[in-house]
């Protein structure tokens, strides 16, 4: 590693642990929970790479982390971000078949907002030439969970419904779906982007906003028999949706967009009409079915390099201006924001 900096520019975690709070993954300052640091270069220990960062990706699950809400701790003087691209420029020992390939990443030994960081080969995928910088810094999170979310209910019948359905990760749902003859009922806030979503494949586009919400849904609900609800917002409209559902309804919560506390009105649902409320994990997922991934990676990678999938990016943000330009770039609500060295 000696025709390598001795020092890398990386944005660290100011808080240290779990806050047990869940307010959302807004920002209204980042440097309450970030700031600038020069660490000492990382070194890769046996079966791990060392990145040198193209692009990072934000994700919503970025933002519940820094801020301590999101389930596990965050560490302190640790650099933040989980996903990436970038070129393996080192390895340890087991890994050098990576080096001077660009790869996809999970950071799993220094986060990705960092001119270089470390992590397991094993989170690596080394990326097809026509697959983009956008796609690859966001190839692993978003698309391997539709594909894990889609497969849910494409085991439980043929009509899903999708909260957040504009979003990055509810548009690869909707194609996902499409490909697969599956039906989708699509909740949204703002109703500019239904013909977007039916150009994907939706079926039904609802506003959760509209004053006659419930009425439209449970008309829908009864037309196509939805089995599972694959929720990224976890409120009480969810609720609503969930009781309109039919018999044996899946509720699966991936997500908390939305910080209110709500109360579960019809318990009695769970007993009598065998409804089930169950949370999702993708890195836990991946786990499980860690015989498939090179299988699933070439899939996501093909839907991209064919357009099929595509990354819609918001703005790009300079490493630098991390921590003083991040709260303004999520106020843009449609793409990614993509972060650059």
């Amino acid at each position: 590693m000696s025709d390598l900096p001795e020092q890398t520019f990386s944005i660290i975690q100011k808080l240290e642990g779990y806050s047990g709070k869940s307010e959302g993954p807004a920002i209204s300052d980042a440097s309450l929970y970030l700031e600038d640091a020069t660490l000492p270069m990382p070194e890769p220990a046996a079966g791990q790479v060392l990145i040198k960062l193209r692009m990072a990706s934000v994700n919503p699950s970025d933002l519940h982390f820094i801020k301590g809400e999101y389930g596990q701790p965050c560490v302190k003087g640790a650099p933040a971000g989980f996903e990436g691209c970038g070129d393996a420029v080192a390895a340890g020992a087991g890994a050098e078949g990576l080096v001077g390939k660009r790869v996809a990443f999970v950071a799993a030994g220094s986060g990705a907002w960092s001119e270089y960081c470390v992590t397991q080969a094993a989170m690596c995928i080394p990326l097809h030439p026509a697959v983009k910088d956008e796609d690859g810094a966001a190839q692993i999170v978003n698309p391997l969970t539709a594909i894990a979310m889609v497969d849910i209910a494409e085991k439980n019948g043929d009509c899903f419904v999708i909260s957040a359905a504009a979003s990055q990760l509810g548009k690869l749902m909707i194609g996902l779906a499409r490909d697969k003859g599956l039906k989708t009922i699509c909740l949204v806030r703002r109703m500019d982007s239904a013909d977007a979503l039916r150009a994907l494949g939706a079926t039904e586009v609802l506003d959760v906003t509209a004053d006659d919400f419930e009425a439209q849904f449970a008309s829908a609900s009864r037309a196509l028999k939805p089995r599972v609800f694959l929720d990224a917002v976890t409120d009480a409209i969810s609720e609503k949706v969930f009781v309109a559902m039919p018999n044996n309804a899946r509720w699966v919560t991936y997500g908390k967009l939305n910080p209110e506390l709500f109360p579960m009105t019809q318990m009695g649902q769970l007993i009598f009409q065998s409804k089930v409320i169950e949370g999702f994990w993708l890195t836990r997922w991946m786990q499980d079915n860690g015989a498939l991934m090179a299988d699933l990676a070439k899939e996501v990678q093909t839907r991209f390099a064919d357009g099929r999938w595509s990354t819609d990016v918001a703005t790009y943000l300079p490493l630098r201006d991390v921590v003083s330009g991040l709260a303004a770039a999520t106020q843009i609500k449609d793409g990614k924001i993509m972060i650059k060295p």
